[in-house]
């Protein structure tokens, strides 16, 4: 698994596999709603582009046996936060349950510390979605509180999980 599992930088030659990973109604159920649903090419093609604008990347494709297999990124922290991160992820369904997204976190985690000077590193994770929550689990993040009833994501009503690991 180790060598199977990459992530690098996006490049524009990956729109249509992104397109056809991220078009799936699943993957927006559990990632915020500026992530478009349906997920088209121009949808691609503007994130590859929104993407490539940063150095250091803040977003970066994982790869699964050389294929596009979904995204993951942070978010640099500004002001008082500064020294905090959050982090997000997706991966394709074709890709779950093969340990992409575990792999992915860990190799974000060995990026962040070489790019980034944080302390703080975390993620948000929608109450249904346990399999992420272990995800963070298995890379060493701890569950740091559930903020209850602070997320509307497709007109329902739910809890918000809050994920930290220390650096």
């Amino acid at each position: 698994m180790s060598d199977e599992v990459t992530i690098r930088k996006w490049r524009k030659e990956d729109a249509a596999a992104l397109a056809v990973v991220a078009n799936n109604k699943k993957i927006w159920l559990n990632v915020r709603d500026r992530f478009p649903y349906p997920y088209s090419i121009t949808n691609a093609v503007e994130w590859i582009a929104f993407a490539l604008k940063y150095s250091p990347a803040q977003n970066l494709a994982i790869t699964y046996k050389g294929h596009v297999a979904g995204s993951v990124g942070v978010l640099v922290k500004e002001d008082v936060y500064r020294k905090s991160i959050e982090i997000g992820y997706f991966i394709g369904e074709a890709y779950w349950g093969k340990g992409v997204a575990t792999k992915a976190v860990q190799l974000l985690l060995e990026y962040i510390s070489v790019h980034f000077q944080v302390i703080r590193i975390y993620a948000e994770v929608f109450e249904h979605n346990r399999a992420s929550m272990r995800v963070l689990e298995k890379n060493g993040f701890t569950l740091e509180s559930i903020r209850k009833k602070s997320v509307v994501k497709n007109q329902v009503l739910m809890d918000d999980y809050v994920w930290v690991k220390l650096v």
